[in-house]
């Protein structure tokens, strides 16, 4: 695919980040974006680097109105000899044709997509943070296009990639976090569009983490939609506990969003030795576990925050306290060895990484 890449005056630059520079997640942007359109006669085209700025939509366009929107989130690192790597790029594009099978959208090439991607942070190297923990974020999108007050698939589309340099997820970085159960609403049901990183799916989980907030803790967790007993995930990451002699998370079922974060925690700690079991986790025996000491640690896992320790579940109208204030010693580790791939630091014995810049 031809990707035409248009020129900026220098005085039109921003130029990218310095060493020490601070940033508030997702606020900040890089100066360029890559584009590219779909229709049914040309299938994927135009693809371009611009510069970045707004779009022009009809008051019609119907991923306002019917929800056919899907989007991914992965990292640029500068790594500890300067260069720049990516992590698991392919991986986040090949859930985005799963998302986009399932919201009735136009797959990509992950191979042209991908050599895209990387022209693009190419460009705009100066954006990647130099500092510990920081990173340029991507947000690869997709929108449906036509200009039409109907409920059907659209049949033009808009694909694009916006950078967003970015530092720790979380603003008390590895402080442990509470989260809250979810008593009354739900996020999705098997069947559904839970495994599909759409924007429907956030929306709808937005009041409770409103409500969740006002009270004190910082995320939901997320029960199943039918029974409101099983565990699923927390609202921005995938949720793991630990015990003596295992890892336990939910097992996918359709309405979990399969992490890439989630499967390298998995793969990482099967190659520790440690067992993993994926299985349904019920809320009250999870919650009998905490209070009988079995459960040592809970941490969550994704791309925003990599791994983040919990301090305190909720539940009933009652704390459940894991290993008081300090993250557990598996998070730090395990948080260590992921951290320490992706800003090569440590040896990738599986073949997550690739430098691009």
């Amino acid at each position: 695919m031809k990707i035409s890449i248009e020129a900026i005056p220098a005085t039109g630059l921003k130029g990218g980040v310095v060493p020490g520079q601070t940033f508030d997640f997702g606020k900040a942007f890089t100066d360029r974006m890559l584009t590219m359109n779909y229709s049914p006669e040309k299938g994927w085209h135009d693809a371009c680097i611009k510069k970045f700025g707004n779009f022009s939509l009809s008051p019609a366009t119907m991923c306002l109105h019917y929800g056919q929107l899907i989007f991914e989130g992965l990292k640029a690192y500068r790594r500890q000899d300067g260069r720049i790597g990516l992590f698991r790029a392919r991986d986040n594009l090949q859930r985005m044709n799963a998302s986009a099978e399932r919201i009735c959208m136009p797959t990509i090439d992950i191979e042209e997509t991908c050599d895209a991607m990387v022209q693009l942070i190419a460009l705009e190297k100066n954006w990647v943070p130099h500092d510990e923990g920081a990173s340029l974020y991507l947000r690869p999108t997709m929108i449906a296009m036509d200009p039409l007050i109907r409920l059907k698939a659209s049949a033009t589309y808009l694909f694009y990639i916006i950078c967003s340099p970015v530092g720790h997820y979380y603003a008390n970085g590895m402080k442990p976090t509470s989260i809250i159960v979810e008593e009354r609403y739900v996020r999705a049901v098997r069947g559904g569009v839970g495994f599909a990183k759409t924007a429907a799916n956030y929306a709808a989980s937005l009041l409770p983490g409103k409500l969740a907030e006002a009270a004190g803790y910082d995320q939901v967790l997320w029960l199943d939609g039918v029974n409101l007993e099983y565990v699923e995930e927390v609202g921005s990451m995938n949720i793991f506990f630990k015990y003596k002699d295992r890892l336990v998370t939910s097992q996918l079922n359709g309405s979990i969003l399969p992490g890439i974060t989630r499967d390298s925690v998995i793969t990482i700690a099967r190659s520790w030795g440690l067992q993993v079991d994926e299985e349904k986790i019920s809320i009250h025996q999870l919650c009998a576990d905490i209070e009988a000491g079995k459960v040592e640690e809970i941490f969550g896992s994704g791309t925003a925050a990599v791994i983040a320790s919990v301090g305190t579940l909720r539940y009933k109208n009652r704390d459940y306290i894991v290993g008081g204030s300090e993250p557990g010693a598996f998070s730090l580790k395990m948080y260590d060895e992921l951290t320490g791939i992706q800003y090569g630091r440590i040896d990738d014995p599986f073949g997550w990484t690739s430098i691009v810049a």
